[in-house]
């Protein structure tokens, strides 16, 4: 049997967008001569639909495509992810389901058995979960039909296994000869050598051939990374579909010989290839044509500033520098070097006498003179001046603001609400200081696009006579694997310290990292590109005691 993997971007609610693309496959599939073609999991509605799963039209929307697109499966099967309605009276009303359409109709539905509730997931809100998977006859093969969380059945979470069921297993003892499993599964760094792990030792150890179809996209702050894999009985690797754009491919299931080593993408050019995309998909699913950059002259501002350019074009990027008293020459300099080298457009708006004039009006107020010390409040007021400005020109232009706060500052509130961390999306919010630094080096492989001066000079938010990230913060080689351990790793401050970290200095980043909830509460929605971001991946309360 030839079956054909369809590897598609599909944006959240665009039914008639999304059956197109869809139908398109069938259509070539057909024409390639598959007998099946294999789509990813909700590739009707898109994942994660979230809470319009509660909106009537929306579901009702999600059938009626269905059943068109089972009108254009006569002489080609197809296997699409979509949303089926309960009839039950008990339990949750919807199930995320697999429907398999054949001779113009519905043949077969599979429902999404584990429904899971970690991390960036939350299913069980709104699904039922499947009680039972049975095999599917098709062309003298039995087709055990799979969704996402079902192949990932006896995988730890935290040190635990989660199910008591295995889909996988039920299927094989069921007599099925394939497994296909349709999947929507979000991308980290490394993510992709997690799955491939799993699927081939699934496929050796139930001796049976796996099809595994993922989405590929950005839809809000979850990237989907393709990758879509097929492993043999023996548990190789036969095919890996691209990583980051759409793909369409056929195998025979006659035929599934080993492919031997493929190329790995290094973790930096897997980061980098995750952020553009992100930022291509955000911008044109949500409508925006430009976006708007605040240009400090540091390495943050000038990373999300190239991502940019190479996602949506250097013509719809502009790039403010907005210098203080206290910004150096050479950061306005590098600003204006890096706009430049790549030809995106680029102001200068001084906020000295706009400073200024704050500081006069909040002399009583805060009770300070001219002569006052520099303290964090008027480092704030330069921020919230510089976000107010992008604001303007975004509201007026209708371009887009970019902020431009890394992980390693977001973690421990090393950022000024309303201030830089202003804007419509935070396009390096889940990126470590350090991997910033890896990129710009990626960046620079062939010839130097971010300014060498940029790349070598201490971190400073300049909004003090000279102001180093280092007055307030470790250095960042030293933060950053403390903020992995704690966060991703979630390490106690104990194993921590054991691990070889100074006591003191894990102390004040947990306590740090744990007191700035309420400030990622409020910031702007960002890519998530480790294994455990802020936001829905990551919610703690912002009133407790510890």
């Amino acid at each position: 049997m030839k079956i054909a993997i369809a590897q598609i971007d599909t944006t959240v609610g665009d039914f008639e967008g999304n059956a197109a693309k869809i139908a398109e496959r069938i259509k070539l599939a057909e024409t390639s001569g598959a007998d099946l073609v294999v789509f990813p999991e909700l590739c009707v509605t898109s994942y994660p639909p979230r809470d319009l799963l509660e909106k009537s039209y929306f579901i009702l929307k999600n059938l009626e495509a269905v059943e068109r697109l089972a009108k254009k499966c006569n002489n080609i099967a197809a296997i699409v992810g979509f949303v089926s309605v309960n009839e039950s009276t008990t339990g949750k009303g919807l199930f995320n389901s697999a429907a398999f359409l054949y001779k113009g109709k519905i043949e077969f539905i599979q429902h999404k058995a584990l429904l899971p509730t970690y991390d960036v997931f939350d299913e069980a809100r709104h699904f039922e979960p499947g009680t039972t998977h049975k095999v599917h006859k098709f062309k003298g093969k039995n087709i055990g039909i799979t969704i996402c969380e079902d192949v990932w059945s006896t995988v730890n979470i935290g040190g635990r296994r989660l199910y008591h069921y295995d889909p996988v297993e039920k299927l094989v003892k069921d007599g099925a000869d394939i497994i296909i499993n349709i999947s929507a599964s979000p991308f980290h760094v490394g993510k992709g050598k997690i799955r491939e792990s799993l699927l081939t030792s699934t496929a050796k150890r139930h001796n049976v051939p796996i099809v595994y179809t993922n989405m590929v996209g950005g839809n809000d702050e979850l990237i989907f990374d393709g990758m879509s894999i097929i492993v043999n009985e023996r548990g190789e690797l036969v095919h890996e579909g691209k990583r980051f754009e759409e793909d369409f491919f056929i195998i025979d299931t006659e035929a599934l010989p080993a492919a031997g080593d493929l190329p790995q993408l290094p973790e930096v050019e897997e980061c980098w290839r995750a952020l553009v995309l992100g930022i291509v998909d955000y911008i044109n699913k949500c409508g925006f044509k430009k976006v708007v950059i605040g240009l400090s002259g540091g390495i943050d501002s000038a990373l999300v500033a190239v991502l940019a350019a190479t996602a949506i074009g250097s013509a719809n990027v502009l790039g403010v520098a907005m210098p203080s008293p206290y910004s150096s020459e050479d950061s306005v300099k590098d600003a204006e070097a890096l706009a430049k080298n790549l030809g995106i457009s680029f102001d200068i708006v001084p906020i000295s006498d706009v400073y200024g004039a704050y500081l006069k009006s909040l002399e009583k107020p805060l009770g300070r003179s001219a002569d006052s010390p520099i303290t964090l409040t008027e480092e704030n007021v330069q921020a919230r001046i510089r976000g107010n400005i992008l604001m303007a020109i975004s509201n007026k232009t209708g371009a887009i603001v970019l902020s431009t706060g890394n992980k390693s500052e977001l973690a421990v509130g090393y950022c000024t609400l309303y201030g830089d961390m202003a804007g419509g999306l935070a396009v390096i919010s889940d990126v470590p200081k350090t991997m910033i630094y890896e990129l710009a080096k990626y960046v620079n492989r062939k010839g130097e696009v971010i300014p060498h001066s940029t790349m070598t000079k201490p971190p400073s938010a300049e909004l003090r006579p000279g102001q180093k990230d280092t007055d307030s913060l470790p250095p960042y080689e030293v933060l950053d694997e403390i903020l992995k351990l704690y966060v991703e790793e979630r390490a106690s401050v104990q194993s921590i310290v054991e691990s070889g970290f100074d006591k003191k200095v894990v102390d004040e980043i947990t306590k740090k990292i744990d007191r700035n909830e309420y400030k990622r509460r409020q910031a702007s929605p960002g890519f998530k590109v480790t294994s455990k971001a802020f936001s829905a991946g990551r919610i703690y309360p912002i009133a407790w005691k510890y």
